[in-house]
């Protein structure tokens, strides 16, 4: 019997980290104001450790606090490429695939008259539902999918998007839960409602034996407190060089308009880059379809 999927907890996560860096790495050039409010009040507690720059005393409590830091330092700056590729290339829609508690439907301006789908398993779409309704303006066309089951364009369709208009999709921290083969079929889906005018912004991990043991080593820190890992239930499948990626997209009729790290994008805006091999081996790659 296949078990019934549950909300991501590394969405909560995600959320967590957008909220403890909103205003304060990067300012002028990220902000968030709808984590906050899409935290429960016991998720904020760490956010605000992390923000007040006050370490809390106890184990337990400096471990949730380095985590969300880290998370703050990793999601300023993927957010800002990200939103950066979105602005540079206006479409008339907008799905993201795996949406978790993403915020871009309530805070970019850009966003005004932009038709947004949000795809996400049941469960967690519901999480974001009950989390959201005290969020100001026009929420998203949340798509409820059953990921490996449900037929991804058919059910955006059911939910009135348009395969003759041009989308941007936005894929973000999703690739590394998924295999090869399931990252592969995605691309395959959306290439065939891309009508021409699309884009497509993928965030995915390159191969790193020093994030892998990281992860490794943040799993058995968790254990040490009494407590499982954020990411006991949700492990990383694959993994990509920029070039194979690169080369997947091409083979779907994308053409490959940017590829950079989070490194890269950090250095360009001149901040301080204290996990750097974490960063460059997270990747943003924009491409278009012709």
């Amino acid at each position: 019997m296949s078990r019934t999927p549950r909300a991501s907890r590394t969405a909560v996560l995600v959320c967590q980290g957008r909220a403890a860096a909103d205003g304060l790495i990067a300012p002028g050039r990220f902000a968030d104001p709808t984590a906050l409010p899409l935290l429960r009040p016991d998720e904020r507690e760490a956010v605000q450790w992390v923000r007040d720059g006050v370490p809390p005393r106890t184990w337990q409590q400096r471990l949730d606090y380095e985590t969300v830091r880290a998370s703050a330092e990793l999601m300023a700056l993927r957010t800002i490429a990200i939103d950066d590729a979105i602005r540079a290339h206006p479409s008339p829609q907008l799905v993201i695939l795996g949406a978790g508690l993403d915020g871009r439907a309530w805070r970019m301006p850009e966003l005004a008259g932009v038709t947004v789908f949000e795809v996400d398993q049941p469960a967690s779409q519901q999480d974001k539902r009950d989390r959201a309704v005290d969020l100001p303006g026009d929420p998203p066309r949340f798509v409820p999918v059953h990921f490996g089951r449900d037929r991804l364009a058919e059910t955006l369709a059911a939910h009135g998007h348009r395969a003759d208009v041009a989308t941007t999709w936005l894929w973000e921290g999703v690739v590394p839960y998924l295999t090869k083969a399931a990252v592969a079929g995605t691309v395959a889906e959306l290439a065939a409602c891309s009508a021409p005018g699309s884009r497509l912004v993928v965030n995915f991990q390159s191969p790193a034996v020093s994030t892998t043991l990281g992860r490794v080593v943040a799993r058995l820190l968790t254990a040490s407190t009494g407590r499982a890992s954020v990411w006991a239930n949700e492990p990383w499948r694959s993994t990509w060089t920029p070039a194979a990626m690169a080369a997947l997209l091409t083979r779907h009729g994308f053409h490959v308009t940017r590829a950079a790290n989070l490194l890269d994008t950090a250095r360009a805006l001149g901040l301080p880059v204290p996990r750097a091999r974490s960063l460059r081996h997270s990747q943003v790659t924009v491409a278009d379809r012709a």
